[in-house]
Parts: C-alpha cells; structure tokens; sequence
C-alpha cells in the first residue's frame, strides 16, 4: 500500500467503511491508500498550500487549517478514527490536538519518532542533538518543537483522559518486542477516551 511502513500498520486497526480524520495528511498518501483498499470515507487536514495541493491530486478531500487552532470545524464524535502521523512532535500543545482527537473521534491513532531510541541517547551523551532517518533535522533547522519517548507519551494518555487500545513500537519497519523505549524509533498508538 505504502512506502512507509507505520501505514500498513494503522490500515489494519481501521475496518471497512471506517470515517477517517487524518490530521496533518501531508500529500495524502495515508487517507488515499486507505480508500482505495479500506474504503474510508474521510478527509485529510493540512496547513502547507503545496501539500494541500498534492493532497488533492491524490484525490484526497483535505481542508486547509492550522492544526494548533484547533477542531473546532468539526463536531463531536464525527469520526470512527482520527489519526495525527508524525505530526505530534510538531505541535505545540499536544494536549490540546490529543483531547481534540478524542472529542471529534471515537478512537485515535498517533505515530511519532521515539526521543527515547538508543541512537538518540547516544547522541545527547556525545553532546549533539540526534539525527536519524526518524529525526532527520539539524537542531536549527527542525519543525519538531516537542520530543517525547514512548513512556512520556504513555503519561500523556493518562493526562487527557485516553485509554490505550494498543501500542506498538517499531524499527526499521519491524516490531520491537524487547526494551521497545530503547530499541525502537517509531511509537504507534491506538486509544479512545477512558470510559
């Protein structure tokens, strides 16, 4: 379906005919693999006018908004999933865009880069940032504001009020199964609103 990998693994929590929110959709690769072979119905969110463009040639439905304003274009409970894809480390208040995916959606899903790989501590004991394939950017050049491991943003579920459905941590398109903190570059997380 996709090149990267974390999609595949999204596409099989999402059933048939799911009503699908992707947040920070980017070029719609996500939402437009998971028409064709889900058929979802749903529409991507993207701010950059460019990726809003390729979104469309993709022939993804996508509204051009500031994710940090945050949902209030939709209602409550509009959606089956809301998924927010490597978008996280971006915001500004991940609070916020977490109890906004859980008011619009009945569950979320939300993929990030793992600050707690082994690489990356590596990196801060060497006394540089981490660059990596999941972190990419120089420190004065990166559009990630805020880092998180896998265990901070256990905490945060707890904080917003979201259960966690499932938890999968990977590398290099595998599941870590073993010290999946240190192991793993890439955090993916399925949860809905504590009951």
């Amino acid at each position: 379906m996709t090149p990267r990998f974390e999609f595949d693994l999204i596409a099989s929590w999402i059933p048939e005919g799911a009503r699908v929110l992707d947040l920070g959709c980017g070029d719609g690769e996500l939402l437009a693999g998971l028409e064709a072979t889900r058929g979802v119905k749903g529409y991507g969110v993207e701010i950059d006018p460019d990726r809003v463009l390729a979104a469309v040639a993709h022939g993804v439905d996508v509204i051009q908004m500031d994710l940090e304003s945050g949902l209030s274009a939709f209602e409550d409970d509009a959606f089956d999933f809301v998924i927010l894809s490597q978008t996280l480390q971006a915001m500004r208040r991940s609070d916020l865009i977490l109890r906004e995916m859980l008011r619009v959606g009945h569950e979320g899903i939300v993929t990030f880069p793992n600050f707690g790989f082994w690489k990356h501590r590596l990196a801060i004991l060497r006394g540089h940032m981490p660059v990596s394939e999941s972190l990419p950017y120089e420190w004065f050049d990166t559009p990630n504001i805020h880092l998180c491991t896998v265990k901070d943003f256990e905490d945060l579920c707890v904080k917003v009020g979201a259960q966690i459905l499932d938890e999968r941590v990977l590398h290099e398109g595998k599941i870590v199964e073993t010290l999946p903190n240190l192991l793993g570059s890439l955090g993916v997380f399925r949860f809905r609103r504590r009951g």
